[in-house]
């Protein structure tokens, strides 16, 4: 098990600078945000996929997670989404994701993670559903033919938030790459117990993210130990069902002290991992 840190704290400086400062800070893994300004698929080369893999060999670090949730390179954060009604807007995203699958073979990536469908917007659930289907069913073919995962990550207001939600579009899916990037704040944000929801979906469980939300439950990602997420009953849930996945931090919205962020959050979190007994990779056990 590895404990990442998500470039997507780093987007003032170059992926590759991103890397350096990650496993300077003692992370071994990182997850790579395939979105500009960092390694958005049409505007790499074949120089610069070499650059990214010499970075991750000279600092030692493992990519953990394709992060292809946001689209900043033509849209946001949600849009261009698998379920808005235009055609051509659903096809961005189904192309995108195409892109970071190869992308992820290219690198040894084992996973990438996909936003749930984005905002309704006013479309009918049942309608959405079905579109969100439609699209990975353009995409898990080829996730198939590489050996990589696509994981789903649930977020507050999107398709699928909850646990519930999740069990139930999974429900007759039957290929064995489409899983879960569970996201320990998420859960929490929408009223769920994080250790009870990663028990309940531990099968689909590909990759974790993590980060502290505030008592209020509002979704805004804090440097863990700033806010009220029980990470010690999380832990001990990876631990009592053999979680041996990795664990990205993501911090996003400390663009301005991506690395002070980043100690301060190792530094909380490393003696709860020890705690409760997970081996992670570079922290004592």
């Amino acid at each position: 098990m590895v404990f990442a840190y998500s470039s997507n704290a780093f987007v003032k400086h170059s992926l590759v600078d991103a890397i350096e400062k990650i496993s300077r800070l003692g992370f071994k893994g990182v997850e790579i945000m395939c979105d500009k300004p960092h390694l958005y698929p049409p505007d790499f080369t074949e120089e610069n996929l070499a650059a990214v893999s010499e970075a991750l060999e000279k600092h030692g670090l493992k990519p953990t997670n394709l992060n292809c949730f946001t689209l900043f390179a033509v849209g946001d954060t949600y849009l261009p989404s698998w379920i808005e009604g235009d055609d051509s807007r659903r096809e961005i995203r189904i192309r995108h994701t195409l892109s970071c699958l190869e992308v992820a073979h290219r690198l040894g990536c084992r996973c990438i993670s996909v936003p749930p469908g984005g905002p309704l917007d006013g479309m009918a659930q049942r309608e959405a559903f079905a579109l969100f289907r439609k699209g990975l069913e353009r995409v898990m073919p080829e996730a198939e033919r590489l050996g990589i995962d696509v994981l789903i990550e649930p977020e507050p207001e999107l398709l699928i938030e909850n646990t519930s939600q999740f069990k139930s579009f999974m429900a007759d899916i039957q290929s064995k790459n489409l899983g879960l990037n569970f996201d320990i704040g998420h859960f929490y944000c929408v009223g769920e117990d994080p250790a009870a929801a990663f028990e309940e979906l531990f099968a689909w469980i590909g990759h974790v993210h993590i980060e502290d939300i505030a008592d209020t439950r509002v979704h805004q990602h804090l440097v863990p130990g700033r806010g009220a997420i029980p990470f010690m009953s999380v832990f001990q849930a990876m631990k009592r069902l053999g979680y041996d996945g990795d664990i990205c931090l993501e911090l996003y919205p400390y663009v301005e002290m991506p690395e002070l962020a980043g100690r301060e959050g190792l530094a909380f979190l490393a003696p709860i991992f020890q705690d409760a007994e997970l081996r992670i990779d570079g922290i004592p056990g």
